[in-house]
Parts: structure tokens; C-alpha cells; sequence
């Protein structure tokens, strides 16, 4: 921060009085105030050891949709309208709500399924906009799920895709039809389930009980992460072997899951970006990033409650076994 010189330390009120323009970070988050825990204090961590400390700095506004929609598409106006120097998200939606909002105004973004099949960026090299950031989506992670499944599952005849409709659209248009032609190649029926609601979830979960030669897939976005206990219960009660795309869903008693292990790190690079940015990079200089780490995790705890055995091979491969 050696352009900032000392005024990095001086109190917003004092560096208003010298005339210093003090610089505005809008944050956009689609969940709750609770989430700043975990990922959200990355960033922010990650921003005070670039030199950017809130309430001296910088000022940083805060808007949360609470999974509300509605609310999520009047907070991306509002913050907009606010003329921030750069802009903060996580997730598929938010970034498609400020994109409607505006194409100045820098937008960095974390946990973005596609962002060229979403229209965000041009390319993950030239992203060619005011939108850049990270991606938490690799399509050869969708044929190593139904691998997984199939190895668990020696006599699985069909995999279900439970994703809300509403909640990701990406979903939809890049997730679905890899998934689609992955358990094609395998000889696998393809089942997608949509759901909206908790009792989506648990008439979709409990009919799977009686259908033991299906395994489930799980999507990853906020609608169902906020509901990990409800989806880990019912599959564990009706014996639902269950695949996801996150560490911390299998923490939460996911049978297996697999994925990026980098989605916590990708926090702090996207407070890199917001420094790079803030010191006169153009978003469109910054290439988006895709995942290029994976892990495998799973819940041994749960395979027994399930009475399920897990293959030694598999396990001897894992990246985690929690018991």
C-alpha cells in the first residue's frame, strides 16, 4: 500500500477533511448477516492484510437478500445507485442482478457455476467486461459424481438431479446436461427432480427410500445449502445414497461428496482482484479462474447410520474420512 502512503491509517472523517477520496466496496450477499462467518471472513481478512481496513481506508457496504429474491434483485439497485468503486458477490444470481444494473461499476465474484454460458464474461482469459472472478465449476466433476455413485452403488440403475429451478440458472444450462450425458455413458437413467420448498425435499428424498438402486445428486447453491440439515436427516432416515459437491456438505452429514477444495481460498483471491482494481486494474484484464484443486470427503458416520458399507478402495482414496 505504498501509494496510499499514511493515509492508509487516517479515520474516514480525517481523510474527508483533507479531501482524500476514500474508496466505496459494495458487498452483495445473497444468504444472511451470519454467513460473514467462514468464507466471508476470509475476505475480509484477506483485505486488511492488503492494506484495507474498514471505517479507515475503506468503506464497505454491506446488503443481504436472506434468500429472499425479491429483496436480493431491490439490494443489487440499491447498491448500484450507491456508485460504489467495485463490487463484491458470491453465487449465480447476484452477479446476474448487478450485471441488469450496471456495466461500469467493477463486479468481482466468487462460486459462479459458468460464467460465459451465464453471459457474464466474453471468456475466462478476456472476460472482456466489468465482471471478473472466480469459478467453482469443472465439467469433468460431474462424470467423476456418477463415477463415485456407481462404485458405491454396484447395482444403480439411475441417478436424480435435485436442483432448484429458480435458485441457480446456471444450473440448468451447464450442470444439468453434463450430468445428463454422464449417466447416459453410463448406462443410467436420468432422473431430475426440481424442488422449491422444504416438503419438495422430503417427498423427493423419501421416494427415493423405496427405490434403492437410484442415487441422488445434490446441487450446490444457497437455496439447498441453507437446508444441509434437512437433505443429510432425510437421506441418512431413508437410506438415500447421496452425492454433493462440497466439503463442508459432507461435514454436514452428505454421504460423499466431491469437489473444488478451494472455495474458501477463492475469498482471498477475490480480495487480491478488489486490491488490483482499486489501485487502477480493469476487470476485464483479470482473467476468471476455475477450479484447479479437488477433494474427495467421506462421511463415514453417516454410511453406518445408513447400515451402508463403503468399497476399501474407495476409501483409501479419499481426501477425508470423517468418522
Amino acid at each position: 500500500m505504498a501509494g496510499l502512503g499514511g493515509a492508509a491509517v487516517w479515520p474516514l472523517a480525517a481523510r474527508a477533511q483533507q479531501g482524500a477520496p476514500v474508496p466505496r466496496l459494495g458487498v452483495l450477499v445473497q444468504g444472511w448477516k451470519e454467513q460473514l462467518q467462514g468464507n466471508w471472513k476470509t475476505f475480509t481478512d484477506a483485505l486488511q492484510g492488503l492494506g484495507w481496513s474498514d471505517g479507515n481506508n475503506i468503506q464497505i457496504e454491506y446488503r443481504f437478500a436472506e434468500n429472499d429474491l425479491t429483496k436480493l434483485h431491490h439490494l443489487a439497485a440499491e447498491l448500484v445507485g450507491l456508485k460504489p468503486d467495485v463490487i463484491f458477490t458470491s453465487n449465480t444470481l447476484p452477479v446476474a442482478e448487478l450485471q441488469h444494473e450496471t456495466k461500469t461499476i467493477p463486479i468481482v465474484f466468487v462460486s459462479v457455476t459458468d460464467p460465459v454460458a451465464s453471459g457474464f464474461v466474453a471468456s475466462l482469459s478476456h472476460p472482456g467486461g466489468n465482471i471478473t472472478g472466480f469459478s467453482n465449476f469443472e465439467p469433468t466433476l460431474v462424470g467423476k459424481h456418477i463415477e463415485l455413485l456407481k462404485e458405491i452403488m454396484p447395482g444403480i440403475t439411475a441417478v436424480s438431479d435435485m436442483f432448484n429451478p429458480d435458485a441457480n440458472p446456471a444450473h440448468r444450462t451447464s450442470v444439468y446436461p453434463v450430468l445428463e450425458a454422464a449417466a447416459r455413458h453410463h448406462a443410467l437413467e436420468f432422473m431430475p427432480v426440481p424442488v422449491r420448498n422444504d416438503a419438495d425435499i422430503e417427498r423427493v428424498i423419501s421416494s427415493l427410500g423405496d427405490k434403492p438402486t437410484i442415487g441422488l445428486a445434490v446441487a450446490g447453491e444457497p437455496f439447498l445449502n441453507v437446508r444441509l440439515d434437512l437433505i443429510t436427516s432425510l437421506a441418512t432416515r431413508y437410506r438415500v445414497v447421496t452425492i454433493c459437491p462440497f466439503r463442508y456438505f459432507a461435514e454436514r452429514g452428505c454421504l460423499v461428496s466431491y469437489g473444488s477444495d478451494d472455495l474458501i481460498e477463492q475469498y482471498g483471491k477475490a480480495a487480491a482482484y478488489i486490491d488490483h482494481i482499486l489501485k487502477g486494474a480493469k476487470p476485464s484484464d483479470l482473467p476468471v479462474q476455475a477450479p484447479s484443486k479437488f477433494e474427495m470427503v467421506i462421511n463415514l458416520k453417516t454410511a453406518k447410520s445408513m447400515g451402508l458399507t463403503i468399497p476399501p478402495s474407495l476409501l483409501a482414496r479419499a481426501d477425508e474420512v470423517i468418522e
